[in-house]
């Protein structure tokens, strides 16, 4: 009861300030959607869409470089406004160096987990980034990319069709379309379906 209201009053203050921004993701876990409010209210980022889904361990290293578009959701990746060895080597030619540049990503895009984007890129509409990818260069509207440094590697379209004939053979298909929320974590009864399913059981064993 007390953690709840220690909780409750840490979101409070870190929703409307600002601060506390460690202690709120430390204490609350705020899930993406509400981490993206914050965010949108607080990150300083150049502009952000509707409905962006940002895990807290999202970095965005220069946010006012940052423009996201609507729908864009980021798992534990990063977006790199500059190019950290320019410092290293204006110290060591005595040259004048920099190198910065926006990260652009457009409306309905997903970037995986530990993906890094560069400097400079756009990441277009309707896309996906695999998890642990090195963005260089700029993202074609409607494909996967994925690789060091990334790559085409489908289309969005085909890897949409193989998700929807997959999901069509889930054993917890209707538990599915019954949820009112798609973006909600999974339920104890949506978990123990798919516990059994995999290792024939309902409930996790631990060690």
């Amino acid at each position: 009861m007390i953690r709840d209201l220690i909780a409750q009053a840490v979101r409070t203050i870190a929703l409307r300030t600002g601060r506390l921004s460690g202690l709120y993701r430390r204490v609350c876990r705020p899930a993406g959607q509400e981490w993206a409010q914050f965010v949108r209210r607080h990150g300083n980022l150049n502009a952000m869409g509707d409905g962006c889904v940002i895990q807290t361990n999202v970095t965005f290293t220069d946010p006012s470089y940052v423009k996201l578009g609507h729908n864009v959701h980021l798992s534990g990746c990063t977006l790199f406004g500059h190019d950290g060895s320019v410092n290293m080597l204006t110290v060591a030619t005595g040259k004048t160096l920099d190198r910065v540049g926006p990260v652009v990503v457009c409306d309905n895009v997903f970037i995986g987990h530990q993906a890094i984007v560069m400097p400079g890129v756009t990441v277009g509409a309707m896309s996906i980034v695999a998890a642990g990818s090195v963005v260089t260069r700029d993202v074609p509207p409607g494909v996967v990319v994925g690789g060091c440094p990334a790559r085409v590697i489908g289309t969005t379209q085909a890897y949409l069709e193989r998700l929807e004939s997959q999901t069509a053979d889930l054993p917890w298909l209707r538990s599915l379309q019954r949820r009112s929320d798609p973006l909600a974590p999974a339920d104890d009864s949506l978990q123990a379906i798919r516990l059994a399913h995999f290792f024939g059981q309902t409930s996790p064993r631990g060690a």
